[in-house]
């Protein structure tokens, strides 16, 4: 058990470092060299070009950044629970029927009552609940979109810098053991493997926050939570879906597509608890 709890409290300093570096080379590489090499005339049009995607990057990365950074600034505590229930080694984060009965749970990592909570997740390193689920879900979309499109501007460099084509779909499946072993034996250099390197870890970091998105969305459509669905408890809400939606992302969530901002009220664990008796 404390085992595996070192490598959860691990895991949970080391994907934070792992998402900040992953943003840093997708800024350096854009800027440094996407962008200068797409676009290297000076041409009106190709200044144009060059302006809007450097605009829509920096949209796409002002969103996905502030989202996550909301998504830590309200965290979701329970406001209602300072005491951190006695629980022994072998017990699972199911720790009191008590929380479970009243829509709160206990999360060993955290150490704290999660009210409403969905799930850990380790690359902001806290829960996600109540207070930060839209942010989180927002986060999702945009980190995915900023992934995507880095993609496509990575693919766009090498086919202009080292005029590899990728008409071919299996040249993508093939690009990084060719790469690798191009590498070892010293006909390209480490910058053309890294290139490579963060062509996939683009496009894994962008397919596993689009899936966590869609998961997301149809879960608060429904009204459930992670953590009920896999303890396979019945959900006792009957709002309908629009309703239920409304309670996550407001109803100005149209500004809160395009800006991490509130648009929301904090939701009330008292009312909520109302409402389920």
């Amino acid at each position: 058990m404390f085992t595996r709890m070192l490598k959860l409290r691990l895991l949970n300093a080391v994907a934070p470092a792992y998402f900040f570096a992953a943003t840093t080379a997708t800024f350096i590489l854009h800027f440094c060299l996407f962008i200068p090499t797409i676009f290297p005339n000076p041409d009106t049009s190709l200044r144009s070009s060059s302006a809007l995607h450097t605009t829509v990057f920096l949209f796409l990365m002002f969103n996905a950044l502030g989202n996550y950074i909301m998504t830590i600034k309200y965290p979701a505590e329970s406001d209602n629970e300072i005491a951190i229930p006695v629980c022994s080694p072998r017990c699972s984060d199911k720790v009191d029927s008590h929380y479970l009965l009243n829509g709160r749970h206990f999360c060993k990592l955290c150490r704290k009552v999660i009210f409403r909570r969905d799930h850990h997740c380790f690359f902001t390193g806290n829960c996600i609940g109540n207070k930060n689920m839209r942010y989180f879900i927002m986060f999702c979309i945009y980190t995915s979109c900023v992934c995507m499109y880095s993609l496509v501007l990575g693919v766009a460099f090498l086919t202009v810098e080292y005029s590899i084509s990728f008409e071919n779909p299996l040249t993508f499946l093939t690009l990084l053991p060719l790469s690798t072993a191009y590498f070892f034996m010293g006909t390209i250099s480490g910058l053309q493997l890294f290139l490579v390197l963060m062509l996939y870890i683009w496009l894994g970091i962008g397919l596993v926050c689009a899936g966590f998105c869609c998961q997301q969305v149809l879960l608060v459509a429904r009204g459930q939570t992670w953590c009920q669905m896999q303890r396979g408890e019945l959900v006792d809400n009957r709002s309908p879906w629009r309703a239920n939606l409304k309670d996550v992302f407001g109803a100005r969530w149209i500004l809160g597509l395009i800006l991490p901002v509130q648009t929301v009220e904090m939701y009330s664990e008292d009312t909520d608890g109302l409402k389920q008796d």
